[in-house]
Parts: structure tokens; C-alpha cells; sequence
């Protein structure tokens, strides 16, 4: 591969006097391009590469201490497709034939990506570990996508592919499974590659699993750009010389279309950071921001309230971030004092919070969904709390002193898209009114693949999909309030999970992410509300007090009774994307 990479001049790294650890020179910004910029407005993915490429932009591999590992011009990554394209060609496949790809934060997974399409195959991102401790669960996991999928072939670079080999053992239909330097060894026949159409099938996104077993969703060339044309023109409104930098995982819808082909389909460079590093050492992140002058970066509100905790008043003096523009968040609920807390953590190194730019999407319709004005920050409203329970009704707070939950304004529906709440019999719902939220439009999923029964509940008549949210509507925005399945019902109640488990995240003993609440049903109808926090406390008198303590603040805040576990480290079930699976 490096053979194709051309050395580029960068002045960006001299003008912040930062030497990569290698001869690879960075990827610059589009202001030296080649290209008059494009947004989307391609028929296909493939067509958009063919665009790029004739460009210098491309893909910055970090290391875990901000060093450029690898460089990836979208140049070269044509190159490298079409090569890749004409040995994957050698398996005879069917077109649309699915291809697994774990889906590490390296050059090879984009490669894999786009030379399946350019081969008639249809990609998918399997996720990496989330941690050490879930080996048979995750082998577990990916076999249950290889079956779900029905894939042909399956690829992990060599760190994950004694995972995958576990994996594919008992899956009958996996024709072959490698790592990329095997499939490199394999001979490219000289085949002609036939162009990929709108309506085909542009690859399959698992959904996280957040509330049930992760399933395939469908997205068609047609849908996913146009996705990427609403993000980039009308959501980002991306100019020539913005430049991206990431540590979302490739195998989240987010980390996928929003900083791998969003910024691919505007010609413009995009430096990473894998997530594991992120976890590690999240203010290289922020490092790379400042160092490149990023000017697009998304974030989880998590992996904001990651930076706001680790930073040091030494690290804000060496930090620019001014050329932030757009701060995405998105991905779960966006709570407004995360976001408050970071712009003011940040201020001193030149953050600007009208940078935040909230945002509401799902896989199920390729990802964006809404955005929120671009350089107005985070807006949100004040609602009364007991009218929210009691009537499902989102009234402004009109005195102090009254319990009340704020939600973050996650803006308008893409140009083409309709958003509306219903009830539950599926009537429309009038403004301020809480309820299911539904969405239309062209980036809405064809199903999930091979599950027909699902498929028939997420999508209503007439295509409407079925988000599983719920939210109101409020002068044409959209506020989410939670999961409906999320959602416990206590005689008659609606006590959301969240607020459960952030009054549990306030107690100096429970870390951000290691609550989980729900409902369990007894033989009887009641319901019985469960809080498992995992803990780390070895005394038993500290564990006692932590979960007397719990019980009360629960019953003082909801007037409902709860049942405390106490569980060790790594016990609840995430996510590949990280958040709690509740279900």
C-alpha cells in the first residue's frame, strides 16, 4: 500500500511543531486540493470515490499518544479497493453477497469496505471488544452476526482473528475467513468491475443492541446518500476548508457515515484516534483538534464528560480549540449540564460553546434524522415534571421551587423529512404533546435483513418508521426524552430509566455509565423497579450505606420503591457502541 501514497508538504504540522513519528506527511486540508468541491450529490458511494480521489485529501491514523501511524489518500484508497475488488472477484460470489468486517479504526477496514462495493458485495461492520473480561460473549456476538447476516466471507486484522476463527466454527455458510494480509496473497482476477445502482444494497449496519439482540439493518445507496447529502449540506453545511477528526468507532452508524464516508463525499481529510486509545488518553483527541485545526469533531455527551474529567489546567494551556466550529453530539440522550460543563471546562483554551451542535438520528434511517441550528449551540427547554408523568405533556416551568426536567433541543428534520409523535393507537399528536416519535423520508431502511417480524415493527404504514423514542415537538423542534422502552410504568406512572440512574451517577461512589435501571414485571401485574450499580466498594458497611442511601434518594424522587444490586466492575451488558443494554 504505500507504494500509492504520495508525500505531501503539510505546513500544518511545522506551524504547530509537531513531528509525526515516521516519514508520512499529513494529509492536508482542502484549501490545497485539487477539486472543486462536491457535497454529496453522488448516485453512489463509489462514484463519490472516483471523485475524490482526483484530489490530495484523504484518512490521518493516529496512535495512542498523537503520533501519524498511517496515511490513507483517497487516491490510494481507490487504488486499493479496486485491487482488493478483483481478489474478492476470485470467490465467485452472487452479487449482494454479505461480507463481515471487524471493524478496527485502521486503513484496511476502509479499504475492505469500498472494495466490496466496488465488487458487488455488501459490507458489514462487526465491533471489537469492548473490554477483556467479555471474551465468550463476544464471540458470541459476532457469530450471531455472521448467522443473522448469512455473510460469505469474514475478515479481521490479526489482533481480532482468533476471535473471528472461534466464531466462524460453527457458522456453515462462511466460505472463507482471513485476516487482510491472506486475502492480499490471493490472485486479483482481471475482471471488470460493474458500477453499483442507487437501489442496490450499500452495506448492512448492525443496530447496538441498546433493548434487544442486534439486528442487520438495510441501507441502499440510494438512502445512505441521501443521508450524507442532507448531513453535509444542510446539516454541517461543510465549506472547503473544514477538516474532521474522530475516535467514534467505525462499527457505529455514527462513527461510519458521519467520519468515514460524510467527510469522503465533501473531499475532505479526517484525522483518528481509535476508541480504545480515546478511553485511554481522550485529550489526543482534543490535541489532534487543536493541532490540525480541526474544524468538524463529534462526540457521545460521554466522551465530552471523559475530556471534562481528565483534563488539567496544564493540558487547557496548550490547547486550541477555537477552529472547532462543529461539535457535533448525538449517539444517547444528551443531558444540557454535560455539555455546560465542558464549554465552561474549556473556555480558557477557546472553545466556543455555539460550537455544540446537537443532533438526533438512528441507524434505522442511515443516521441523521435532525440538527439543530449550526453556531447557535445547545438550546434547551424547562418542563414541569409532574405534568410530564401525569398528563404526558411538556409544560413550560412557569414557577421555581417545582421538580422539573430539562431536554435539549435536537432541532428540524433534514430537507425531505417529516417528523410527528403519536399515541399509542398511532394518532398524531398535537405540539408540546409527548409521545412515540416517527419519521419519513428517503434515508429510512428497506427492513432488517432476513427478519421480516421486525422489520414489520418498525415500519408503520405508509414507510413510517418507528424510532422506539419518545419526544415532543416544539415550534417544529424535536426534543427526546427517552426509550420507550425505557420507560417504566409503576402504577400508572411513566418513570424514565434516566433519571433513575442519573440520580444514582450524582453519589460520589458510582461512575457515569455504571447504573442500570428498568423494570421487572411480578406473577402478579405490579411492577418492580431494579437499580444495578456496579461497585467497587469492599466494605460491608460502606455497600450497606450506599444502597440505603440509593433506596431513599429513589423514593424521595419518585415515591416508588427500588431494589438495589450491588454487582462487580464489568458485570452489566453493553453495547458495541458502550451504552447499557437495558433489555
Amino acid at each position: 500500500m504505500s507504494s500509492t501514497i504520495t508525500k505531501l508538504n503539510a505546513p500544518l504540522t511545522q506551524a504547530f511543531d509537531f513531528q509525526p513519528s515516521s516519514e508520512l506527511q499529513l494529509m492536508p486540508t482542502p484549501t490545497l486540493n485539487t477539486l472543486t468541491q462536491q457535497l454529496a450529490g453522488f448516485n453512489t458511494l463509489t462514484s463519490a470515490l472516483e471523485y475524490a480521489a482526483e484530489g490530495v485529501t484523504g484518512y490521518n491514523f493516529y496512535d495512542a499518544r498523537g503520533n501519524l501511524r498511517s496515511i490513507l489518500p483517497y487516491s490510494a484508497l481507490r487504488h486499493n479497493a479496486h485491487t482488493l475488488a478483483r481478489r474478492l472477484s476470485g470467490f465467485n460470489l452472487p452479487r449482494g453477497s454479505r461480507v463481515a468486517i471487524v471493524a478496527d479504526t485502521s486503513p484496511e477496514f476502509v479499504e475492505l469496505f469500498f472494495a466490496c462495493r466496488y465488487a458487488g458485495l455488501v459490507p458489514f461492520a462487526m465491533p471489537i471488544p469492548v473490554n477483556l473480561g467479555s471474551h465468550a460473549i463476544y464471540v458470541q456476538q459476532l457469530r450471531g452476526m455472521l448467522e443473522s447476516s448469512q455473510a460469505s466471507i469474514a475478515l479481521a486484522n490479526i489482533d481480532y482473528f482468533g476471535f473471528l476463527e472461534e466464531a466462524v466454527a460453527e457458522v456453515s455458510h462462511i466460505q472463507w475467513a482471513g485476516t487482510p494480509g491472506k486475502l492480499s496473497e490471493l490472485p486479483a482476477l482481471d475482471v471488470e468491475l460493474q458500477p453499483n445502482h442507487p437501489d442496490e444494497t450499500a452495506y448492512l449496519q448492525f443496530t447496538s443492541g441498546s433493548t434487544r439482540i442486534p439486528r442487520g439493518v438495510i441501507i441502499t445507496e440510494r438512502a445512505l446518500m441521501c443521508n450524507l447529502q442532507g448531513i453535509v449540506r444542510n446539516g454541517l453545511e461543510i465549506k472547503p476548508d473544514d477538516r474532521s477528526a474522530s475516535w467514534l468507532p467505525f462499527y457505529h452508524d455514527m462513527g461510519l457515515v458521519g467520519l468515514v464516508l460524510a467527510p469522503m463525499v465533501t473531499q475532505i481529510s479526517v484525522d483518528y484516534l481509535a476508541t480504545r486509545d480515546f478511553a485511554i488518553r481522550p485529550l489526543q483527541w482534543l490535541r489532534l483538534i487543536s493541532r490540525n485545526r480541526c474544524t468538524v469533531a463529534f462526540s457521545q455527551p460521554f466522551g465530552l464528560k471523559l475530556c471534562t474529567l481528565r483534563v488539567r489546567e496544564s493540558d487547557l494551556k496548550e490547547l486550541d480549540l477555537s477552529s472547532w466550529r462543529a461539535a457535533g453530539i448525538g449517539a444517547e440522550m444528551i443531558r444540557p449540564e454535560t455539555l455546560r460543563n465542558f464549554a465552561e471546562k474549556f473556555a480558557s483554551a477557546g472553545f466556543d460553546g455555539n460550537a455544540f451542535l446537537p443532533c438526533y438520528g438512528l441507524a434505522e434511517s442511515t443516521l441523521a434524522v435532525t440538527f439543530s441550528k449550526i453556531g447557535e449551540g445547545c438550546k434547551s427547554i424547562q418542563v414541569d415534571s409532574k405534568t410530564l408523568i401525569d398528563k404526558r405533556m411538556a409544560v413550560r416551568l412557569q414557577a421555581d421551587g417545582r421538580k422539573q426536567n430539562e431536554f435539549v433541543n435536537c432541532g428540524q428534520p433534514l430537507p425531505g423529512h417529516i417528523v410527528k409523535i403519536v399515541d399509542e393507537d398511532g394518532e398524531q399528536l398535537s405540539e408540546m404533546m409527548v409521545g412515540s416519535v416517527l419519521m419519513h423520508g428517503d434515508s429510512v431502511m428497506t427492513g432488517y435483513y432476513n427478519n421480516p417480524e421486525e422489520t414489520n415493527k418498525a415500519l408503520k404504514s405508509g414507510n413510517w418508521l418507528d424510532t422506539g423514542d419518545i419526544g415532543f415537538l416544539f415550534e417544529g423542534d424535536l426534543y427526546i426524552t427517552g426509550r420507550r422502552t425505557d420507560v417504566i410504568i409503576v402504577n400508572g406512572r411513566n418513570i424514565r430509566a434516566q433519571d433513575i440512574e442519573e440520580l444514582a451517577e450524582q453519589q460520589p461512589e458510582v461512575r457515569s455509565r455504571e447504573a442500570s435501571a428498568f423494570g421487572v414485571n411480578d406473577e402478579d401485574g405490579t411492577t418492580t423497579i431494579v437499580l444495578v450499580i456496579e461497585c467497587r466498594l469492599t466494605s460491608v458497611a460502606e455497600r450497606q450505606s450506599l444502597t440505603t442511601r440509593l433506596q431513599q434518594l429513589v423514593y424521595m424522587a419518585f415515591g416508588v420503591n427500588c431494589v438495589v444490586e450491588l454487582v462487580p466492575p464489568h458485570t452489566l451488558p453493553r453495547t458495541s457502541s458502550g451504552k447499557l443494554s437495558r433489555f
